[in-house]
């Protein structure tokens, strides 16, 4: 499989369309075509290709760094050569401003190896010269009485979502507004996410997953292929989206 049918695969394995992903990049729906395609020469030059690249894989959900060094290593012939930019000349001084420069800092030297021997008295055998010692002063910093500790029984509850992949399957979750997983979950892969108020769940093939809330076995989500958007999950609605006890023991013993 070629680097263009996996990019392919990925996108449609995510029910996304190429119209969704120009939409969202500003790239034309004929250079995305062409990355599918393989067909560099369609593309503009320069740095253009490695652009699209990184923005398509970003959008999907991939790692935009391993995909374009995956497209980088396949299409090297193909691709301009990257040159680091040319060093500007290092300026060196003339060999007279070195040996002016050595003689002026050896006159220094001289001058005030003089001034100390003239001004500095003797020191006297057995004599030795005083030290400062740092006076010890105590500390007036207040420092603030330990934190205690939070309990358990203390933490809200909150929502545990866990998913289970029966057929490979993309999937993306949203925990209180933040996007904690987008990727493609192979068959038999579970993970387990948490949040305090809301969970946004999205499927790119709902009869492909099993999920449970707070240890309660949700309803299905539909169909086999079946792409499912933004099914929000929250304390209040979760009575709707997970089975009863009744339901949940049918359900197992069959």
């Amino acid at each position: 499989m070629s680097f263009g049918e996996n990019l392919r695969r990925e996108r449609e394995l995510r029910g996304i369309s190429l119209h969704e992903i120009a939409e969202a990049t500003k790239i034309s729906a004929r250079f995305l075509q062409a990355l599918e395609q393989d067909r560099l020469d369609v593309l503009p030059g320069g740095i253009f290709p490695r652009a699209f690249v990184k923005q398509y894989a970003r959008y999907l959900g991939l790692d935009p760094e391993k995909v374009v060094a995956e497209f980088q290593y396949l299409h090297a012939e193909e691709l301009p050569e990257k040159r680091p930019p040319p060093r500007p000349p290092r300026w060196s001084p003339p060999p007279g401003a070195l040996f002016l420069g050595a003689l002026a800092v050896a006159a220094v030297g001289l001058l005030l190896s003089y001034r100390r021997s003239g001004s500095e008295p003797p020191v006297r055998a057995g004599q030795t010269t005083p030290t400062s010692i740092p006076a010890v002063l105590p500390s007036d910093r207040v420092y603030p009485p330990p934190r205690p500790a939070v309990s358990p029984s203390a933490v809200p509850e909150g929502l545990v979502l866990s998913i289970t992949a029966q057929q490979s399957c993309w999937v993306e979750v949203r925990a209180d507004g933040q996007t904690v997983i987008n990727r493609v979950l192979n068959e038999g892969e579970t993970e387990t996410l948490a949040a305090q108020g809301e969970l946004v769940l999205s499927v790119g093939n709902a009869g492909g997953i099993v999920f449970r809330v707070n240890d309660r076995p949700g309803v299905p989500l539909g169909r086999t292929g079946e792409v499912r958007r933004n099914i929000v999950i929250t304390k209040d609605n979760l009575p709707s989206l997970v089975q009863d006890a009744a339901t949940a023991a049918a359900a197992h013993s069959s």
